[in-house]
């Protein structure tokens, strides 16, 4: 079969729910991928930070067989012997009392606001069906039906309702919109991402989580942190709200919290909100199975032994200074944080971002166009400064050939 066989089946059998970059990869190892025709591709999507540890990690892998082999689901009908190690050590490794395993990024949010409004029910006092959780414009957290009610993305909630009420929708990065929202007796929450990845990589003013944090700590508000994308050390710390020394109340984990190799999330939080849920009102068969435990214990280690977050930060700040050196008019600015970085592209001659990363394609780099506009950068952590330097110039050519 050839690449646009491959294609044409995913196209006739496959629901139409994705605009896939037109190039069929079959391997990967580290920062890259190959294509069927066995073309070699610099990875900087990193299956939107799921593989910060790199493609194929031999330790993760390796711990994914290994408890293949011996005992691969329970369900949480009963103990077994691998889900107890993985919770003390996930615990331990983030500094909470408690975590609570599923298995995507959605299922993470989904836990997380039924966890913030039991507690509002059973701690805060807050009328029964009366709790509300502040949200922010822009927002992406997934695609159920609650999460989108939270969307003020067309393309995510147009043609969906109707709606879960509850949120209260405010400006991303906007203090003074929080503490107005906030004056409202029946917040119980306040759910953010520290960097809005899919919004193209919207950076907040620095101090702006540390003031929102201590404004829900004045009104007894839980602080919810989205850290699916920006966590497990893609901006340059371990968690993105490192940067402004802020602990989540509620911490929402995923995608590269197994390397990429299994579906594995995980939201913490201390006893008093984790255990406001009882036996029987959540869960998952597979969330905390003895392979995501397995997995997870291995793709943290990776990230500690291989120092990845300081290799972000390093990195990071090199790979943004050296992409503001390219002289276009298509670049209109450069942001990020750590390894987690965009280009907000200037349309040229009728071409826009998306022809942009089909000339990133053939030059051996793979990027996906977000909003049209945005361009995200997020190459596996593993990256070293020559292989960064190597992706600079095939952007900078790339870039150069649209003039």
């Amino acid at each position: 079969m050839k690449a646009h066989d491959y294609m044409e089946k995913e196209e006739h059998y496959g629901a139409h729910n994705y605009h896939p970059l037109p190039v069929v990869l079959e391997r990967g190892e580290g920062v890259f991928m190959w294509d069927v025709d066995g073309k070699r591709y610099y990875d900087f999507l990193s299956a939107y930070s799921a593989v910060n540890q790199g493609h194929c990690h031999p330790k993760i892998v390796n711990a994914l067989t290994e408890q293949a082999k011996t005992l691969t689901l329970t369900s949480r009908a009963f103990f077994n012997n691998v889900l107890g190690e993985y919770e003390e050590y996930v615990t331990r490794y983030f500094g909470y009392d408690k975590v609570l395993p599923m298995n995507t990024g959605a299922e993470g949010d989904e836990t997380a606001l039924k966890l913030c409004r039991k507690w509002a029910y059973v701690k805060k006092g807050i009328p029964e069906n009366q709790a509300q959780i502040i949200v922010c414009e822009g927002n992406f957290h997934g695609r159920t039906i609650t999460v989108i009610s939270m969307s003020t993305d067309p393309d995510s909630y147009g043609g969906f309702g109707p709606f879960t009420p509850g949120f209260i929708k405010i400006p991303y990065n906007d203090i003074n919109a929080l503490a107005k929202a906030l004056e409202s007796p029946n917040v119980a929450g306040f759910l953010v991402e520290p960097i809005q990845g899919e919004a193209g990589v919207y950076v907040p003013d620095d101090g702006y989580l540390k003031k929102a944090y201590d404004l829900c700590k004045a009104k007894n508000v839980l602080f919810i942190a989205d850290e699916v994308q920006t966590g497990i050390a893609r901006t340059g710390k371990m968690l993105a709200c490192d940067h402004e020394g802020v602990r989540p109340d509620i911490l929402i984990l995923g995608k590269a919290l197994s390397g990429g190799v299994y579906p594995v999330s995980a939201v913490l939080a201390n006893d008093d909100i984790m255990l406001c849920i009882k036996p029987g009102e959540h869960g998952s068969t597979f969330g905390g199975n003895p392979i995501a435990a397995k997995v997870g214990i291995a793709a943290l280690q990776v990230i500690k032994e291989e120092k990845l977050a300081e290799n972000s930060a390093r990195l990071g700040e090199l790979f943004r200074s050296e992409l503001k050196k390219i002289k276009s008019e298509m670049i209109e600015l450069v942001r990020g944080k750590g390894l987690l970085n965009a280009v907000v592209i200037r349309p040229k001659n009728g071409k826009t971002a998306w022809d942009v990363c089909l000339a990133l394609r053939d030059n051996g780099l793979l990027a996906k166009p977000t909003h049209e506009h945005i361009i995200r950068f997020a190459p596996p952590l593993v990256i070293n400064e020559a292989q960064i330097r190597e992706s600079v110039s095939i952007i900078a050519k790339t870039i150069q050939q649209f003039a």
